[in-house]
Formats: structure tokens, sequence, C-alpha cells
């Protein structure tokens, strides 16, 4: 019996023999792996192929001048020179021609606020300069092969409808202003309504209006405020509406919207805006006379200058001095009526004998004759007597025509619904 520790022994020398033999298959397999040459590995699925791509032919694209538009209004202060620096016009032979050529004479004496359109080259050579000359007259100044050339064209117009909406705080004009109104818009209001409201003393705070009115333009430029289509006026709670309907292109009215005649035969006041100095009475202690006595018609304060319009339609029938009037028109209506101007410093361009119109200029305001201060002496006469014309029932103008009754109607929906849309809004202004 062998000792335990020989048997051990003899099986662990087998155990690795074992062992030994069966690594020898996957170290050949390795070796073999490893044995493999680099070359051939490098050779496989590598293949250079060379090709000529061809590119399409690119052209540039042409360069052109670049161009400039600039748009000025001609600013308070203005000289030729600054005008031309604004509109960046360093053109010398450009300059020249616009301050010497008579055919842009016009440009050279542009208002305040009118507006010149300019093309130029980036270095400010002129290219085209447009304004307008008069309201329906475009001026356009070219070159063409070199040549400066000035052509007059139809101005293209456009009319645009505004609508705007106040209330009277302080006064109507601060209202309008307020509102945005244009002022030439805010006298048409006045004029529409004075037959109906005094505003030298019914005027309330409170006071609403809304007007519908044109705006024309020409290239976007402002060129001038046409007239109110379409009106609402509501003084101490009473409203007014009119709405305007032309007759033929020259000639219209503004009717209520029954088609009755808003507008009354005799306005209130020559002059707007002016300040009543001396009412109708039958006792004033006359401050030239230093006396008492009647004083039978209405003194309007205002400045030297002021127009004075007729306040209905009529012919003249004197301008001229005359006693204590000073330099004086009178004018004849409808054969029962005569209204008198007088302390004018100066006359329109009416004579004796010739036909006026409601709201005609006849006159300025001044103080010739029996005048301590420049103001308007403004008589109302009812067969040769006269009377207040702030408080005297005023005649109305003729209603619609019936045969422009049905269109009528249908312009005056139209604008009412405007009106009616705006009526108790709080806002200062909408378009």
């Amino acid at each position: 019996m062998l000792p335990q520790n020989s048997l051990s022994k003899e099986r662990k020398n087998k155990l690795r023999w074992l062992v030994s033999l069966s690594t020898i298959p996957l170290l050949s397999v390795v070796t073999a792996f490893g044995l493999v040459p680099h070359s051939e590995i490098s050779a496989i699925g590598s293949k250079a192929i060379a090709e000529t791509i061809v590119l399409p032919e690119i052209n540039p694209a042409p360069t052109t001048a670049t161009h400039f538009w600039r748009n000025e209004r001609v600013q308070k202060g203005d000289t030729l020179t600054a005008l031309l620096t604004r509109l960046n016009i360093q053109d010398e032979v450009a300059s020249e021609f616009l301050r010497t050529n008579k055919g842009v004479e016009s440009f050279r004496k542009l208002s305040v606020g009118k507006e010149v359109q300019v093309e130029t080259t980036a270095a400010g050579g002129l290219i085209k300069l447009t304004y307008l000359g008069t309201p329906s007259t475009q001026v356009i100044v070219e070159k063409k092969g070199g040549v400066l050339t000035v052509d007059t064209q139809d101005a293209l117009l456009e009319k645009r409808l505004f609508v705007r909406t106040g209330t009277i705080k302080t006064s109507l004009y601060a209202a309008t202003d307020a509102a945005g109104m244009p002022e030439a818009a805010a006298n048409q209001l006045t004029e529409i309504f004075s037959g109906d409201v005094d505003f030298h003393h019914e005027l309330k705070r409170g006071d609403k209006f809304t007007a519908v009115y044109e705006m024309t333009y020409s290239n976007g430029a402002l060129v001038k405020t046409g007239r109110i289509q379409a009106a609402e006026f509501i003084n101490q709670g009473h409203a007014y509406r009119v709405v305007y309907f032309p007759t033929d292109d020259q000639h219209g009215d503004y009717y209520t919207t029954e088609g009755k005649s808003s507008r009354k035969a005799f306005l209130r006041s020559p002059i707007q805006f002016s300040r009543v100095s001396s009412g109708f009475t039958m006792s004033r202690f006359h401050p030239v006379l230093n006396r008492w006595r009647a004083h039978k018609g209405t003194d309007f304060a205002a400045a030297i200058g002021t127009p004075v319009k007729a306040t209905a339609d009529g012919v003249v029938s004197l301008v001229g001095q005359q006693g204590g009037y000073g330099n004086v028109v009178m004018i004849k209506h409808q054969g029962r009526y005569t209204t008198v101007y007088g302390h004018l410093s100066r006359f329109g361009k009416y004579k004796s004998g010739q036909r006026v119109a409601q709201g005609d200029v006849i006159g300025f305001v001044g103080m010739t004759g029996l005048a301590s201060g420049p103001h308007l002496h403004y008589e109302f006469k009812i067969d040769g007597l006269q009377r207040d014309p702030l408080s005297v029932a005023l005649p109305n103008a003729r209603p619609i025509d019936e045969s422009n009754k049905v269109a009528f109607e249908a312009m005056s929906k139209q604008f009412l619904a405007r009106l009616e849309m705006l009526r108790n809004t709080n806002l200062a202004k909408l378009d």
C-alpha cells in the first residue's frame, strides 16, 4: 500500500499533462492568426479611382449703381442750400440747375411743410427730383442721357376719408387739435353748424363733435384738406347731424337726415372765433364820441387783417367809405335783407354790383372810421331796420330736391353709419 502523499503527487502530475495537451490547438490558431502578413490585409478592398469632374461655369452678376430715394419737407428758415444738403444732392451741375432754371422756379418758392422726393446715386448725383408745383400739378426734374430736363404733369391725386371725434374741454380749437383734426376741417365744422350753434356764447364744456372728412394726397404727401362729408355736433345735449350732398361737380350743400338744408340763409358771424366786444343795444357809451347812444350792430374784436366773410349769398351794393363806418361793404340779400361790414382795413376782390356767395371774403378787419381798436362792426337789417344778428330767427335754405332724394338717402345712410359707430366713444381720434 502506497503512502497517501505519493498518490496525491502522481494525480497532480497527470492533471498538468492533460491541461498542457488541451491548450496546444488554441495556441496554434492564435499563432497562425498572428503570422498573417500585414501586406495582404492592407490590400483587401482598397482601389484608387481617378475621375475628372467638370464644374458649371459661373458668370458673376453685373454690378449696378446703387440708387437712393429720399423724402424731405421744407422747414422754417430753410435755404436752398440747406434743403439740397438734406436731400443729399452733391451734384454741382444739378444744384446750379435748381438754383437758376426758370422751369423749377416753383421749387425755389416751396412753402414750409411741402414735400420733395429725390433719387440720387450713392455719390449724391441727381437722378430724379419730384414735387408738387401746385395742388394739381407735379414737377419732375430728371437726368436723361446726362442732361437735366423739366416736365410738368397732372398730379396723381388720392382721396382718403378720415373720422375724428372729440369733446370740448376748454375751446373748440383745443378739442379739434387734440383729436388730430386739421384747422381747415375745424373751420368747416363751425361754418356748417354756425346757423344752429352760437360758438361765441353757447359752446359748453362736454359738448361733442364727430366729423368724416376727405384728405387729398399725391405720392403719399398731403396736398390739401378736403370737404367734410358728414358731421355731428352735440351742443348742450342737443344733437345736430348733417350730410354733404353734391348737386354737380362744383356745387352741393349740407342737409339734415330728413333732407332739410342745414345751412341757414345767413351765418351768425362773419368772422371765425372772434370775441364779441360790444353787442346789440339801444344804449351804449360810445368809446370815441364819449356819449350814450344806441349800438344797432355787433362788434367782433379781432386782429387787423382777419378775413371777413359774407354771411349770405347776395349782391354787393356798396364798397367804399362812409362816415363812422370807415371802410365799409354793404350787401343786399333776397330783397328784404341787408348786411353791413364796417371799420375794414382793406377790401376783398368784389366790387359794387357783383354777386357774392356765403363765405366769400369781402374784406379784412381794421379800425377805420370811429373805432378805438381793431374790430368788425356788423349790422343785420330786415326791411331797412337793424336787428340783433345773434338772436334774430334766420331763414333756412332750400331742402333737397325731390329728384335727388333717393340718391341722398343712400349716401346719408353710409355716412351716418360711421357717425353712429363713434357717437358714444371717448376716443380722441379714430381712423
